[in-house]
C-alpha cells in the first residue's frame, strides 16, 4: 500500500538544511559526489536527436534549487502519478526494440518513466538543472534508470520500483552516473569505478522491470 501524502509533507517539513551542499563524499551524505565526465547512454542520445526540446538547457541556476515545503511534495505527487498511470513494459514489448527511451503513453520501462517525470517537474517550473536522468545498478546488478531531484536540501531520487521519493543515500542502489547539471547533453559519473561499469550499462539492456 503506497504511503499517504500527508505523511511525506510531514517529512520534508522536517528535512534540515546542511550547511555546505557538496562538502561529503560519505555514503550517508544527502548529496553525491561526481568524477568526472561519463559517457551517455546510447538510447539518451538517441533520445536527444530525436527531442531534441527535452535535452536543451533553460539556462537556470546553476546552484541547488531552494525547494520549498510545496515544491517538495510536488516529487512525491508527480513520483506516484507516473508511477500509477503507466504500466511497466520492456523496450521490446512495446516498441520491438532491445533499447529506445522516449515519454511513455501508457507502457514503458525504468528510462521512460524517468523522463515522463523530469517532462512533468519542468513543466510546473523545476529548473532544468535540478532535474537529473541517473543510471544505477539495482539489488540484482542490473541496470536501471531513475530521476535525481537536485536541491539544497539533498539529491532526492523519483524511481518506478520505490513509491517513496528518498534521499539517494537510502536507496538499495549502487550510484554510477548522471546528467551533468551545467549541461543535461552532458553526463558525469557518480562511481570512482565508472569506466567499464558505466559503458556495460550504457544500453540498459538488461533493466529489471520490478
Amino acid at each position: 500500500m503506497l504511503a499517504s501524502s500527508a505523511a511525506w509533507a510531514q517529512g520534508v517539513s522536517n528535512i534540515q538544511r546542511p550547511d555546505k551542499a557538496d562538502g561529503s563524499s560519505a555514503q550517508g551524505s544527502p548529496f553525491m559526489r561526481i568524477f568526472g565526465p561519463a559517457q551517455p547512454p546510447h538510447g539518451f542520445v538517441r533520445f536527444c536527436e530525436a527531442n531534441p526540446h527535452e535535452c536543451s538547457s533553460d539556462h537556470s541556476q546553476e546552484s541547488r534549487f531552494d525547494a520549498s515545503v510545496e515544491r517538495l511534495k510536488e516529487l512525491d505527487e508527480i513520483n506516484r502519478t507516473v508511477n500509477r498511470e503507466v504500466a511497466p513494459a520492456t523496450d521490446l514489448e512495446v516498441y520491438g526494440v532491445n533499447e529506445y527511451w522516449t515519454l511513455p503513453r501508457t507502457r514503458g520501462d525504468c528510462e521512460d518513466y524517468a523522463l515522463q517525470k523530469r517532462h512533468n517537474l519542468i513543466r510546473k517550473g523545476w529548473p532544468v538543472s535540478a532535474l537529473l536522468l541517473t543510471v544505477v545498478r539495482d539489488e540484482k546488478g542490473e541496470g536501471h534508470a531513475v530521476l535525481t531531484a537536485r536541491t539544497v536540501q539533498g539529491d532526492y531520487i523519483l524511481d518506478n520500483k520505490i513509491e517513496d521519493v528518498r534521499v539517494w543515500s537510502k536507496t538499495p542502489y549502487q550510484f554510477v552516473m548522471r546528467q551533468s547539471y551545467l549541461n543535461p547533453k552532458v553526463w558525469v559519473a557518480l562511481d570512482t569505478r565508472q569506466g567499464p561499469l558505466a559503458t556495460s550499462l550504457s544500453g540498459l539492456e538488461n533493466e529489471s522491470m520490478e
